[in-house]
């Protein structure tokens, strides 16, 4: 096993977000998925748990999906009827040698379920990330979360990440490339949004006219938001 130095990550987890062209279908579905609450504020709907990292945002985008998640979540369940009934479809059943059901959500998002004879009242299990070379993107995302980085077979695992809420960042080796923006990211905070520039992030888009947060990608064009402490006290995870 190899780490970083967990005490001191880079930048500090805020919350995940989906895009869906219907947010309060996907509320309906992903609020009783996760084991969150439907929260609502003027025009923004977010699914709220027991601390701010917690939190998942929808937001409404006009494009419907048209490719597979680069992007998508694990989540524990006691049944998939149950996630039948709120709308998922099975794309791909599980096997003897895979132990987690393929699904998608109301909006065509790829998802994977794990059945559980205990289910915990926050169900996000692992977020997961397709690339080329899991390796340095795992330790990429290593150094910028403070988490540890472990080898899982030809995948890499991030763990022991402070304050993220769910239990591993999973890099997955897939042989095709990103084709387009995703669906599934994560909102960070960090004092200057220029040390993951130097890191090896680039800026998509700086914060400015109608949004007051920063639009950056990792390494590998992975798209995630980024707001600063003293610019942003009403910051997503304030909510």
């Amino acid at each position: 096993m190899t780490g970083t130095d967990s005490a001191h990550p880079r930048a500090r987890f805020l919350g995940l977000c989906i895009d869906a062209v219907d947010v309060e279908a996907a509320a309906r579905f992903w609020s009783p998925t996760l084991g969150l609450e439907v929260r609502r504020s003027d025009d923004d709907v977010w699914l709220a748990g027991p601390s701010a990292a917690h939190s998942v945002w929808l937001n409404e985008v006009p494009e419907a999906k048209t490719i597979k998640n680069r992007v998508h979540l694990d989540v524990h369940t006691a049944t998939l009827a149950q996630l039948r009934d709120r709308g998922a479809r099975v794309i791909e059943p599980a096997t003897a040698k895979q132990v987690w059901t393929v699904l998608t959500d109301p909006d065509g998002q790829e998802f994977c379920a794990f059945l559980r004879e205990e289910v915990p009242d926050y169900r996000l299990h692992e977020v997961v990330v397709d690339c080329a070379e899991p390796l340095p993107l795992a330790r990429w995302w290593a150094s910028v979360l403070g988490g540890e980085l472990e080898p899982d077979g030809d995948e890499w695992i991030v763990k022991a990440m402070p304050g993220v809420p769910f239990k591993y960042l999973v890099f997955v080796p897939v042989p095709e490339p990103k084709t387009g923006k995703n669906r599934v990211h994560w909102d960070l905070e960090i004092a200057d949004p220029q040390l993951l520039v130097e890191a090896g992030a680039s800026v998509l888009r700086p914060r400015g006219g109608d949004i007051r947060w920063h639009v950056l990608a990792d390494p590998v064009g992975n798209e995630f938001c980024v707001f600063t402490p003293t610019a942003d006290g009403d910051s997503p995870a304030s909510g």
